[in-house]
C-alpha cells in the first residue's frame, strides 16, 4: 500500500471507478497488480507533475504503471470511463445525462524543450508549444478535447473538435447550439457548423473599451475549466511526446474532479 499521498482515490472514489475498470482480457494472465494502485500511481504523476520514471517505489514499478496508462489511452477505456461519470455527474445535479448546449475556446501552452511533435508558434498569444482546443457543456464538464500544435488557427481546430463531439452521437443529440468567442466568428466557420452539425453557433463578444478580466455570457464556463487543469501540475505545460497522451491526461483531470464529485 502507498503512502496517504494527496493525489490517492479513497475506497468510495476507487468503488465508483472501479465498476468501470474492464476486465483482464480472457486467456492472458490474471491480474496480479491492485489496480487502485495503479490508479493513484497515474493521479500523483498527473497531480504532481513527475516524470514516469521518478515514480515513488511505494506504488508498483513505473513500467507496470505507464502500460496500464497507455493501453487503456490506446483502446479508449479512458474517454469512456470519462464520458459515463459525465452522464452520472449531470444526471446528479438535475440535469438531462445529454447537454443542449456546448462552449468552444482554446488555451496556447507552453511545451517542453524536448517536445518537437505537433509544435507551433502562436502569434497572438507569443506562446511556442500546443493549443488545446476544449469543448465543454454548461456546467464546464469536458465533452471532447483536442491538443493540436499552437500554430492551427481557431476556426481549423474548432472544426476538429467538433466533429469529434458529431461523432459522440446519441451522447449529444439534444446539442444544438455552440457558444463562442471572437476568435472562432465568422460566416465561414459558422455555415460549416450549421451545414455539417446541424448547430447553431453564438458568438459572445468582449464590451468595447474594457479593460482587464470581465466575465462573460457562457464564456466565463470554459475559462473556469482552464483554471481546473492548471490545478494538475504535469498539465501547466505539455511534456508529453505525442499529442493523443496531452489530450488522454486531460481527461484523467476532469474524470480525478468528477469522481470526487460524485463520491
Amino acid at each position: 500500500m502507498s503512502k496517504a499521498y494527496p493525489s490517492n482515490l479513497t475506497l468510495n472514489q476507487f468503488e465508483l471507478l472501479n465498476d468501470l475498470i474492464p476486465d483482464p482480457k480472457p486467456g492472458g494472465r490474471p491480474r496480479e497488480v491492485d489496480i487502485w494502485q495503479i490508479l493513484n500511481a497515474i493521479f500523483y504523476i498527473l497531480c504532481e507533475g513527475c516524470r514516469w520514471r521518478a515514480l515513488p517505489g511505494d506504488f508498483p514499478a513505473w513500467q507496470t504503471v505507464y502500460t496500464y496508462f497507455r493501453n487503456w489511452r490506446k483502446d479508449g477505456t479512458w474517454v469512456r470511463i470519462h464520458d459515463s461519470l459525465r452522464e452520472w455527474v449531470r444526471v446528479d445535479v438535475g440535469r438531462q445525462p445529454n447537454p443542449s448546449e456546448a462552449i468552444i475556446d482554446s488555451q496556447s501552452i507552453k511545451s517542453a524543450a524536448m517536445v518537437s511533435q505537433s509544435v507551433g508558434f502562436d502569434g497572438g498569444k507569443s506562446i511556442h508549444g500546443r493549443k488545446r482546443f476544449l469543448t465543454v457543456d454548461t456546467l464546464g464538464l469536458v465533452l471532447r478535447v483536442l491538443v493540436t500544435a499552437a500554430s492551427v488557427g481557431e476556426r481549423a481546430g474548432g472544426k476538429r473538435v467538433l466533429k469529434q463531439v458529431k461523432q459522440m452521437g446519441q451522447a449529444v443529440s439534444r446539442l444544438h447550439t455552440i457558444w463562442v468567442d471572437g476568435g472562432f466568428d465568422g460566416a465561414p466557420f459558422m455555415m460549416w457548423v450549421m451545414d455539417f452539425c446541424r448547430w447553431i453557433v453564438q458568438v459572445v463578444l468582449r464590451p468595447e473599451h474594457s479593460l482587464g478580466f470581465v466575465v462573460l455570457k457562457k464564456r466565463w464556463v470554459v475559462e473556469r475549466t482552464f483554471g481546473w487543469l492548471m490545478g494538475c501540475r504535469r498539465l501547466v505545460r505539455d511534456y508529453e511526446l505525442l499529442p493523443q497522451t496531452s489530450e488522454t491526461l486531460i481527461y484523467l483531470a476532469m474524470i480525478r474532479i468528477m469522481v470526487r464529485r460524485l463520491a
